[in-house]
């Protein structure tokens, strides 16, 4: 039933009229209480356990099955490795009604025929994942993409040769600018009518539709956003999922499941194939090899190296080209000069800084002390040149600005966004495009010929026949971030960058070259770094190796909750999050992850029913994780 309450996390039992045409995992409407709600049929049975008075169901909404028995299977571990309700796991997992397209005749399933093998022959091992895909086998692997490589394709052949064997795939992809990517992939490779798209952007009627194509059987591969992993697939034989370091992955709605942990857990429960493919690896997919849960699937050094663009390290920023233009543009030397050659060969030049705005960041201009609001203590920003700075918490103009530790009324530049990025290579470059690309404003493309491209992370465009230059500004903003994952984080942003720069290319990271974190790029080597992280995070008693649960409530209310646990949880904190709010972290080795997450579900229910004080239970958050 639609019923968040986690009292009332079970299946309830109801008697069906004969005259209702009543199927497991149909929609349906039944009395619970003095009210009337909405739920699925998860199974029919002759018989009952219950004892008391059954009610009829009320209605029958849609007698189009929705909920096949594997994915309830798949919503209630879900629910239980995120210590969340089977009820707001369907509700991901289930797309809104749409009375129409249920109308619609039912297509006919199409064959695929067996991709060739020869792009998946330049990685180790790459030949036999495919071929034992064909073979309806199980094969399970994390896949590190080479620079360049047109990796939609790859997972495309990768579906082509489960759904050639008679079985079906679901591919997950971080955002729609992937998922557009991955859909003319899987039409190329496939041919038309054989895949479908679930994506909420496609807007409810076409997203619905799509999904009562994978429900009914009309087509074997499905390809979308994280929602997608819980799609209605029939004979599954591979999940797949691209970048799984992307926070896009999370889905910001109780239980917050990772699509990444939901395609493994589907994996297991349906035996079948799996896919971990990026250009990075997280810490997370090195511990499914480790495991020998996955093999690694990596390509031979020799074909790194003819694949990648050459990989220079910048340690001193202020060694600025002498060019007055160039130190306008704030570019060490070796930059300047590869995106000089690169718009003279007429190619286009990708510029990564890690912050959108103009100046996102100020601090005083004498003693350093970052500039505060006097309102709300939060930072201020330039949105403009020759503007005050403003407040980026409450919009205040901090029009008569002077410093809380010196008195000074000027300010300089923290950290340099996208806006005043582009201001300087317009002026570097004068006769040069200079674009840029942010998440409010993003470049579908690069445009073509000699250009400049100012992108912040994970919105950089393609360019046609890739970037004959990539360079990495402001590193250190993404390297000191108080995370546990800021140098992952920031390896996987580089990557990506330089992953779309030409073989014959160069890209330019301002940083020091002896960090861990850039001899990993410079050597293409995610693997190497995600071992080091990995053994940096077991040492430190961090995930992946031991499970965290992150309890955020009324001040007290988080303790209470996780007082005389049936468990043992190391605890920590709590943590004020605000004037009324805590938050208490609970540690627990990683076979316990099970347990932690099944005695908190337990005392939220109970509290629940008392009618205490909501305490909102994260399992393995987002910035621990």
């Amino acid at each position: 039933m639609d019923q968040p309450l986690p009292q009332l996390d079970r299946l309830f039992d109801y008697l069906v009229p004969a005259d209702m045409d009543v199927r497991p995992g149909c929609r349906v409407r039944v009395r619970f209480g003095r009210r009337k709600v909405a739920g699925f049929v998860i199974a029919l049975k002759p018989s009952t356990d219950f004892t008391g008075k059954l009610l009829w169901i009320s209605e029958l909404v849609s007698p189009e099955p929705v909920v096949t028995e594997e994915v309830a299977v798949l919503a209630r571990a879900v629910a239980d490795r995120y210590a969340g309700t089977m009820s707001d796991v369907l509700r991901l997992a289930v797309p809104e009604r749409r009375v129409k397209v249920e109308s619609e005749a039912r297509g006919e399933v199409l064959d695929v025929a067996a991709p060739s093998p020869d792009h998946w022959k330049r990685y180790n091992a790459g030949e036999a994942f495919l071929r034992a895909l064909r073979e309806q086998k199980s094969p399970r692997a994390v896949w590190n993409a080479v620079p360049g490589e047109d990796w939609p394709a790859r997972f495309a052949e990768a579906a082509a040769a489960t759904a050639s064997a008679g079985r079906g795939a679901v591919l997950v992809v971080p955002d729609q600018t992937d998922l557009d990517r991955l859909d003319a992939a899987l039409e190329a490779v496939l041919g038309p009518d054989r895949h479908v798209v679930l994506s909420a952007q496609a807007g409810p009627t076409k997203r619905y539709r799509a999904f009562l194509k994978a429900a009914r059987g009309d087509v074997r591969i499905v390809a979308g956003t994280r929602a997608a992993a819980f799609a209605p697939v029939a004979d599954l034989g591979l999940t797949a999922i691209w970048d799984d370091g992307d926070g896009s992955h999370i889905d910001r709605h109780a239980p917050y499941p990772h699509a990444r942990e939901v395609l493994l857990t589907r994996a297991n429960l349906a035996k079948a194939a799996c896919l971990v493919g990026g250009n990075a690896r997280t810490p997370q997919a090195q511990l499914l090899v480790e495991t020998d849960w996955a093999k690694s699937i990596v390509a031979p050094r020799g074909e790194i190296r003819s694949a990648a663009p050459r990989i220079v390290p910048v340690g001193d920023e202020s060694d600025l080209e002498r060019d007055p233009s160039g130190g306008t543009a704030r570019l060490p030397t070796i930059a300047w000069e590869a995106a000089r050659a690169a718009l003279a060969k007429q190619r286009p030049v990708l510029v990564q800084v890690p912050r959108r705005g103009y100046i996102p960041a100020v601090s005083c201009q004498r003693c350093r002390t970052r500039a505060a609001c006097l309102n709300c203590s939060g930072p201020l920003r330039l949105l403009g040149p020759r503007r005050d700075p403003v407040c980026g918490w409450c919009g205040t103009v901090a029009r008569d600005f002077r410093c809380a530790e010196c008195g000074s009324n000027r300010v300089r530049a923290i950290v340099i966004g996208a806006e005043r990025t582009v201001e300087e290579l317009a002026q570097a470059f004068p006769d040069t495009t200079v674009v840029e690309s942010t998440g409010a404003n993003r470049l579908d493309a690069a445009p073509p010929g000699a250009a400049v491209v100012v992108a912040t992370p994970g919105v950089e465009p393609l360019a046609a026949e890739g970037y004959g230059a990539v360079l990495l500004l402001d590193t250190w903003a993404l390297l000191t971030r108080a995370e546990l994952t800021a140098s992952e984080e920031a390896l996987r942003r580089w990557m990506n960058a330089v992953a779309l720069a030409r073989h014959d290319g160069t890209a330019v990271v301002v940083a020091d070259g002896g960090l861990a974190v850039v001899q990993a790029l410079m050597r293409w080597d995610p693997a190497w770094f995600a071992v080091r992280e990995l053994e940096d995070r077991a040492e430190l008693g961090f995930p992946p190796v031991m499970r965290f649960a992150a309890l955020t409530g009324p001040n007290g209310e988080p303790e209470k909750l996780a007082t005389d646990l049936p468990i043992h949880a190391e605890a920590i904190g709590p943590i004020p999050v605000d004037e009324h709010t805590e938050r208490l972290l609970l540690r627990v080795r990683r076979r316990d992850g099970a347990a932690l997450a099944a005695v908190l579900a337990k005392a939220t229910a109970e509290r629940a029913g008392a009618k205490s004080e909501p305490v909102r239970v994260q399992i393995d958050p987002r910035e621990i994780a």
